[in-house]
Formats: C-alpha cells, sequence, structure tokens
C-alpha cells in the first residue's frame, strides 16, 4: 500500500515578497513584481522590464564566503527550504538523515556565473577561471548545498525540465516517499537568469512582453491583448512528510499531495501542441491518481504564462480534462503578479494551492482587462476570492514538450 504524503512546511522567494507571509499578503492585494530591470543595462534589449527579487537579505542566510561561493539561484534555495524546515517544526538534531532527503528543480541552473566566469576567460584567460565555476553553475548545486546546509543523507538529485522543473522534483518527491525510500523530502524549485543572456535568449525568442511603459500590466495571462511573459526569479520550499510521521509528532499539516500525472507533447521543442491533448492527459492522469472525480476539484493554478500559445491551449486542456466542470473551475496565474520564474514557477504555484487551501482563498489573476473570446474560464478575474476549496490542481508545462499536473487536497 502507498503511503499518504502531507505538505509540513513552506518557504518562498519572489519579486512581491521574500517569506511566505509577505508573499501571501502580496497575493491578496494584487500586487506586481514587474519593474524596469535594475541588476543591469539592458539599453540595448529590446525588453526592459522583468519581475526581479528585490528585498533579498544575504547577510540574513551567508556569511561573505558562502555568498561569493554560491550562485543566485542557490542563495535563494537555501532561503526557501530554511523557511520550509523552519515552519515545519523539524528537529533536524532528532532526523533519521539517512530517510531525509531533497529533490530539487531547476531550469537552467548558474547562469549568472556562466556568463561571468566566460567574460573572464575571455578578457583575462583561462588561469583566472574560477575553481568554483562548475559548482556553482551546475543545476544540481542546489540540491547538493540544501543536503551540505541541513546534513540531509537521503535521496538526492536535481530536475530539469524547464518550465517543469520544480514540479517534476515535487512530485518525484511525493513519488519517494510514497514508496518508502524517505520520511521527509525538501522540495522545490529555483531559477536566477534574469541576465544579459537569459533577457537576450528569450527576446531572440520572441517569447517576452514588450510593454517596456507599464511593467506591472504587462503579464496578462488570457487577455486577449497579451503579448509574452515577463520574466521573474526567486524560489519556492516545501517540506513534503509521510503522514503518520507528521502525525505522530503532531505537526501543522497544510495538506495532503494526492496525485501526480506527467506526459509529453512528443511535438516541439518550444511550443505545445495546440489542442493541448497531452497536457489534459497529465491532468486526467492526476486526477485519477488522486481519485478525484472533475467535479471534485474547485481550484486550478494555471501554467497561464501570457503568451499567445500557451493561454488557449490550456484553457483547451481544462475543458477537455473537466467538461462541463471546467466552467466551474476557479482558474488563475500566480504569474500576472510575480512573473515566469521558469524552472522554480511550479514551486512557487504549488505553495500557493496550499495556501489556498489552507485559507479557503481562490488568488486572482491581475490584469484581466481585454478577455480573449477563445480564453472563456472564470479566470478569478483581478480580485481574490473566499470560495470553497476543497481540492487543488497546479499545471507546469515545459519547452520540450513536458506536461506535469499535480493534485493537492485538504485534510
Amino acid at each position: 500500500m502507498k503511503r499518504r504524503v502531507v505538505v509540513t512546511g513552506l518557504g518562498a522567494v519572489t519579486p512581491i515578497g521574500t517569506g511566505i507571509e509577505k508573499f501571501w499578503r502580496g497575493i491578496l492585494a494584487g500586487e506586481s513584481g514587474a519593474r524596469t530591470i535594475q541588476s543591469f543595462d539592458s539599453s540595448d534589449f529590446p525588453v526592459h522590464i522583468a519581475a526581479e527579487v528585490t528585498d533579498f537579505d544575504l547577510d540574513r542566510y551567508f556569511d561573505v564566503k558562502d555568498a561569493r561561493n554560491l550562485d543566485r539561484f542557490v542563495h535563494f534555495a537555501i532561503a526557501a527550504s530554511e523557511e520550509a524546515l523552519a515552519d515545519s517544526g523539524l528537529d533536524l538534531e532528532a532526523l533519521d538523515r539517512g530517510r531525509a532527503g531533497c529533490i530539487w528543480g531547476s531550469g537552467i541552473g548558474g547562469l549568472d556565473e556562466f556568463e561571468k566566469q566566460h567574460v573572464t576567460l575571455i578578457e583575462k584567460g583561462p588561469r583566472r577561471v574560477s575553481p568554483f565555476f562548475i559548482p556553482k553553475l551546475m543545476v544540481n548545486a542546489a540540491a547538493g548545498q540544501i543536503a551540505i546546509r541541513f546534513r540531509l543523507q537521503g535521496v538526492n538529485f536535481a530536475v530539469a525540465s524547464a518550465c517543469a522543473s520544480a514540479q517534476h522534483a515535487i512530485g518525484l518527491a511525493y513519488r519517494s516517499i510514497q514508496h518508502d525510500d524517505a520520511d521527509i523530502v525538501v522540495t522545490g524549485g529555483s531559477e536566477a537568469t534574469i541576465t544579459s543572456m537569459g533577457l537576450g535568449g528569450f527576446c531572440a525568442l520572441r517569447a517576452l512582453s514588450k510593454r517596456n511603459d507599464d511593467p506591472k500590466t504587462a503579464s496578462r495571462p488570457f487577455n486577449a491583448d497579451r503579448d509574452g511573459f515577463v520574466m521573474g526569479e526567486g524560489a519556492g520550499g516545501l517540506i513534503l512528510e509521510e503522514f503518520e510521521h507528521a502525525k505522530a509528532r503532531d505537526a501543522k499539516i497544510y495538506g495532503e499531495v494526492v496525485g501526480f500525472g506527467m506526459t509529453d507533447d512528443g511535438y516541439h521543442i518550444s511550443a505545445p501542441v495546440p489542442e493541448g491533448t497531452q497536457a489534459a492527459r497529465a491532468i486526467a492522469l492526476a486526477l485519477k491518481e488522486a481519485e478525484l472525480t472533475p467535479q471534485g476539484v474547485d481550484y486550478v493554478n494555471a501554467h497561464g504564462t501570457s503568451t499567445p500559445l500557451n493561454d488557449v491551449m490550456e484553457t483547451r486542456a481544462l475543458h477537455t480534462a473537466f467538461g462541463e466542470h471546467a466552467r466551474r473551475l476557479m482558474v488563475s496565474s500566480t504569474k500576472s503578479q510575480i512573473g515566469h520564474l521558469l524552472g522554480a514557477s511550479g514551486a512557487v504555484e504549488t505553495v500557493v494551492c496550499f495556501l489556498a487551501i489552507l485559507h479557503q482563498v481562490a488568488p486572482p489573476t491581475i490584469n484581466q482587462f481585454t478577455p480573449d473570446p477563445q480564453c472563456d474560464l472564470d479566470y478569478v478575474p483581478n480580485e481574490p476570492r473566499e470560495a470553497r476549496i476543497r481540492a487543488a490542481i497546479t499545471n507546469s508545462f515545459g519547452f520540450g514538450g513536458h506536461n506535469v499536473t499535480m493534485a493537492f487536497a485538504g485534510l
């Protein structure tokens, strides 16, 4: 018999606030983290806006040496994990560390370090390349550093599946506990790609919004006039724990992970199947495992990127998976507020789902101005909504055709 898996701790580093409390206040207030880029000069680019993390205090988490020897995406990962562990109330000293692990997602890893060391190589030669270059940029650096920080000795690896990375990581953490490979897994995702190469690459793909004069309304999921996503950065962290283990220590429980579905389009490296057939199948697989009927789901945290292709595809997928019940779902896109955190997006959006279940509030999709006739669901426009939320799902779709859906329920 598969073991039950619950969430006992949450952590967040986002463009609208570091820390769960500040982040959730920002979500309910309809805040936007998008602004003109501050971290580098973007004047040569067609896009000058992004959703940067502006309140992150390195000194709170790291001494000078550790801060220097870790990439920004690892800074965020450790901060979100530390908050989630503290929130869980786990006594780290009493843990069976061989039964505690970390599975972490990132789509790109240490892009900032890659850029800096490339400049060093070109300007100063190979002898000046840092010995920390590879350990800082590798995608698994976050998982490894979290394990080192908290002395976790169980299952540990990284997941890289573009914008589905964090959701895959959480799903595999869920599977690890289900199948008795671990009792506790620190999981989630982090990304820090608001750099000149990161911006340049997505500009070349024509994937980004060009509303430079109005950044806070640039991310417009499901609107007829959406013109691309806003790059974001940050991290979401969760503590997944076996139910009886959590109950035995009288832990606070946010809710239960009940379903995990994953498919691939097998179609195109960056464009989804227009009809959303494989996304719909991922949803169906998650509902099947969760033993949920379509009518049992109240809220969907959508992938909702604000790109022309994704939002129509996801709407079609929801219609296919939920049938007539699709029009009764509350659907919102957190990306309207914090931008697209790429490989970390699914982690923060999972955090949102558990907070929505806890507080019985559906977060809004802000910047709903001009409805797209092809996007015809209830996107919780502009204001949060108090409502009964028994179960929720979240979708993540990544370049490569990766589709992931996870299902969550209150206890």
